[in-house]
């Protein structure tokens, strides 16, 4: 049984696990499970995306990266070709189609995709009403736009092979509005119906879309927000503890395995009952809700 996590397992002055620490984590699943198999892992020099290449390269399977760190790859790729995994690295920003659509092309010629994990994402906290036309474009391009590039583009693959394919696509946990988070909120929104549309549309080429939607993960995006933010995510739910990105990670697998072989248009939410207790604030408690107006 995973233990709760503790800030104790993480390096002092940060956030998330080691490698180490990920390499070890323990799964439920088997670990040949995903032997044969290829995953692209979009994000996946960090946080979630990792977590989800590292254990997806344990369960036997080989790897597609792609993120817009080299240094950060490069890290992912030495772990994952430590687990065994055959790994190809793409460095790329998702919201440039043209080069999504060559990595996929690639990639697929170099040997296939059975499963797309479509992580890659950002978001600033800042009040909505102060958005900027440059912020507020920048994340909707990423977490929309990026994502639907990345779907598309191997979608027409399979349909031109005749293969099968899964595509799983991390959002957010969107189901109460995400103050300080407009943009993403409104993004992520935009994937999760996009994704039940498309699992319609394509059933008939064998291709299933599903979403999952983490509540307060920790990684080390947690380092991104205000001090007076991060200090109350672990409150952001009735279990009253944050979640670990190996938790999502467990979750990709579950659908990915062929305990989700009949799973497609849905999400699952990861989020210890954020989405029934919630009152979180990217930027920190407005002082208008303390004291109740």
């Amino acid at each position: 049984m995973n233990k709760r996590y503790s800030k104790a397992d993480a390096p002092p002055g940060k956030f998330g696990f080691t490698d180490e620490q990920l390499a070890e984590k323990p799964t439920v699943f088997r670990n040949d499970l995903f032997k044969g198999k290829r995953v692209l892992v979009s994000g996946a020099g960090s946080g979630i995306g990792k977590a989800t290449a590292y254990l997806f390269a344990r369960l036997g399977a080989d790897l597609v990266i792609c993120g817009r760190n080299e240094e950060r790859l490069a890290v992912t790729e030495h772990w994952l070709k430590k687990f065994g995994a055959k790994v190809e690295t793409h460095s790329l920003s998702i919201r440039d189609h043209d080069a999504v659509a060559a990595m996929i092309d690639t990639a697929y010629a170099n040997g296939g995709i059975d499963y797309q994990i479509n992580n890659a994402g950002g978001q600033f906290s800042q009040k909505a009403i102060d958005y900027s036309v440059k912020g507020w474009n920048a994340v909707i391009d990423t977490n929309l736009n990026g994502t639907w590039y990345m779907m598309q583009n191997l979608a027409r693959n399979w349909r031109a092979s005749g293969k099968p394919g899964h595509i799983i696509n991390i959002v957010a946990d969107i189901w109460r509005g995400m103050p300080d988070a407009a943009h993403t909120c409104a993004a992520r929104a935009g994937v999760v119906y996009l994704s039940k549309t498309v699992a319609v549309e394509w059933a008939e080429h064998n291709i299933q879309v599903n979403c999952i939607a983490p509540g307060a993960v920790e990684t080390e995006g947690f380092g991104n927000y205000p001090p007076e933010a991060s200090a109350t995510f672990a409150q952001a739910n009735p279990m009253m503890h944050v979640g670990e990105s190996h938790d999502i990670a467990e979750a990709c697998a579950y659908l990915a395995a062929p305990s989700g072989k009949f799973i497609t248009g849905e999400v699952i939410t990861v989020d210890g009952g954020q989405q029934l207790w919630s009152d979180l604030w990217l930027y920190g408690k407005p002082d208008y809700f303390k004291t109740g107006g």
